[in-house]
């Protein structure tokens, strides 16, 4: 057993490309046009909520969506005028059978589309027969109308390797029934394979043009979200190394003051001293793990600030830097000045940064504004711009900035607005909530 079992997956191995493509091929006649024959099918509605037809009235949509039904029916129906406009009024069995026949297979393609294939190729001989007073061979007019709907309509409902196999059979039916059957009869066979190849050619153009279109826009769809997720990543790691030197600082001044407390107090007590030690501990871990914990996502050429990180007391140097590289800037603060938590404010200026970059690119030209707002509950800002003016173009960038503005009010749990204006400009509004403790404590610390 083992044997035989070798020696046929020898054979198989051993047997050419030739061979296996044709192996292949003729699986793919027997799947498209011999399993699938009865397959029931009925043709789906059109897509009326995608394209120009989205935009007519519901009501008129609704009975659109039957179009590719309509057009097969009418196809019927003039399959059917030529059947009994060929017959020229004659009456019996013969000419109902040759005048009903093909419309009806034309219809079965709404339903079973493989089957009314084999239904016009089987019937076309004795319907040749039938039709040898009436028309042509061996199709008579209204038989190769009708076949020609039904390749094209078939083809246009399955693929193009089922529109070449039925082409294929087509031209067989055709030789055997000019080498066999109609012997000294004129044919029509040539214009039949010449006029179907170029319906099911078209066919197949689009369908592959379509597929095509549908494989790009999935691609781009997919594009898309991945540079949408890593803007988000990049822009979480930039905030993460951002705001290592400010969590950092006060760690190490949490650390410091615990190590340099028990030396203030006269014979402290030792639960105090283990107090103290115990939290300088807590202190010393926890900055040895954001600095291990920052080293994951920094980057290998990344190197560190020299100088401290900004906060909203550097806006007014932001704003004359932009100025003097042409933009019209206007600050406004309202509310009592105090000073905030530092990942807030590093946030803040970071927001009014972008915001104002944002402007120079994309409307170069334009006055704006920067609205800084102090509230019971937290932090408000407003960064707004008119349209551009001036014979300057606008430079886009890569469309992050949003992206990392919006990243930043998330992770202070705020919220952010980004949209353009009615008079053609641009506004971004941002509330970074700061909860009355956070205020007091700084406040306390810094005394």
């Amino acid at each position: 057993m083992v044997r035989v079992t070798q020696t046929q997956s020898s054979e198989t191995t051993s047997r050419s490309p030739e061979f296996r493509l044709v192996q292949v091929a003729l699986g793919g006649l027997r799947q498209e046009l011999f399993h699938d024959a009865f397959a029931y099918r009925p043709l789906p509605r059109m897509d009326v909520n995608s394209g120009p037809t989205r935009r007519l009235p519901e009501r008129i949509r609704v009975y659109l969506g039957l179009l590719p039904h309509a057009i097969v029916g009418f196809l019927a129906f003039v399959v059917f005028l030529m059947g009994a406009e060929r017959i020229n009024g004659a009456f019996g069995p013969a000419a109902l059978v040759l005048s009903l026949v093909p419309p009806a297979v034309v219809l079965a393609t709404l339903i079973r589309p493989v089957l009314a294939y084999w239904a016009s190729l089987c019937s076309t001989p004795f319907l040749a027969f039938i039709g040898g007073y009436w028309g042509g061979w061996p199709w008579t007019e209204n038989v190769f109308a009708a076949h020609l709907v039904v390749l094209t309509v078939v083809a246009a409902r399955t693929g193009p390797r089922t529109a070449g196999w039925m082409w294929a059979g087509t031209a067989g039916y055709a030789l055997f029934a000019e080498m066999f059957l109609g012997v000294g009869r004129g044919s029509d066979s040539v214009p039949m394979l010449f006029v179907s190849a170029l319906a099911l050619l078209t066919v197949t153009v689009i369908q592959v043009r379509r597929q095509a279109t549908r494989e790009v826009t999935a691609q781009q769809t997919v594009t898309a979200q991945e540079i949408s997720k890593r803007t988000v990543l990049e822009e979480r790691t930039t905030i993460a190394r951002e705001l290592h030197d400010v969590v950092a600082h006060h760690m190490s001044v949490v650390a410091i003051q615990a190590e340099a407390a028990p030396y203030r107090v006269e014979n402290p007590p030792p639960e105090l001293e283990q107090a103290f030690l115990t939290i300088r501990e807590n202190a010393v871990a926890a900055l040895t793990e954001l600095r291990r914990i920052l080293g994951v996502v920094r980057a290998e050429d990344y190197e560190a600030p020299d100088a401290p990180q900004p906060t909203l007391g550097d806006l007014d140097a932001l704003v004359r830097n932009v100025t003097e590289a042409g933009l019209d800037v206007g600050k406004t603060v309202t509310g009592a000045v105090r000073e905030l938590p530092p990942g807030v404010e590093l946030s803040a200026y970071r927001i009014v940064q972008e915001a104002l970059s944002n402007v120079l690119r994309h409307a170069p030209g334009a006055a704006a504004k920067v609205e800084v707002s102090y509230v019971l509950g937290g932090l408000g800002l407003r960064i707004a711009n008119g349209p551009a003016r001036g014979l300057v173009k606008p430079s886009p960038g890569a469309g992050h900035g949003i992206t990392g503005m919006r990243e930043r009010v998330t992770m202070l749990g705020g919220e952010m607005t980004a949209e353009a204006t009615a008079d053609g400009g641009y506004e971004v509004a941002a509330f970074i909530p700061v909860s009355r403790e956070e205020t007091v404590s700084r406040e306390e610390s810094v005394e």
